[in-house]
């Protein structure tokens, strides 16, 4: 089904002539979506220089490809995602939602996921009766930013595996000195 799926995308990557990337809107928005309530510390970012429009540095030779890929098979690698984390870990993971988002806040728009909670180090016997913690990842910035799908599929590891590193209380220089950054 993988395979299926992944070869659906690629049949889908859409050649632009010097246009730059801009969302896609599968129509399934819903500006009722809850807003933030509380925002930890984890915060994903694609690495690399940006240019002063804002794209990563990398990508002004080849801007005019850009990933196509519906919210619902970006969900699918978001699942898949998390199936990969060890069940040991998984097991540890206590009181989080995870969604996937098509844009980032407007002040942040190169953000690829946000963890936004109470890290499991920072919680004492006191926690309790609060709402889950949230990871959101981001499909446009995500998309914008790979040149292959197994590019996105990369990027969506990355970023997973991310912001579940901040539930558990790692920072963004660990991650960085892990390869995660």
């Amino acid at each position: 089904m993988r395979a299926m799926m992944l070869q659906r995308i690629r049949t889908r990557v859409t050649a632009l002539k010097g246009q730059r990337p801009r969302p896609l809107d599968d129509g399934d928005w819903d500006p009722r979506e809850p807003k933030l309530l509380h925002q930890g510390l984890g915060k994903h970012r694609g690495s690399g220089p940006l240019l002063q429009n804002g794209l990563p540095a990398r990508l002004t030779s080849r801007l005019s490809v850009v990933i196509e890929m519906s919210r619902a098979d970006f969900e699918v690698l978001v699942a898949e995602a998390l199936d990969e984390v060890p069940e040991e870990l998984a097991a540890l993971i206590d009181n989080v939602a995870i969604f996937v988002e098509d844009d980032p806040p407007a002040d942040d728009p190169d953000l690829l996921g946000i963890y936004e909670g109470i890290p499991l180090t920072e919680r004492g016997h006191d926690y309790g009766g609060v709402l889950p913690d949230r990871i959101t990842i981001y499909r446009n910035p995500t998309l914008a930013i790979c040149e292959t799908v197994d590019d996105v599929i990369d990027e969506v590891n990355i970023t997973v595996v991310h912001e579940i590193a901040h539930h558990f209380g790692i920072d963004d220089d660990r991650l960085h000195d892990l390869g995660y950054g």
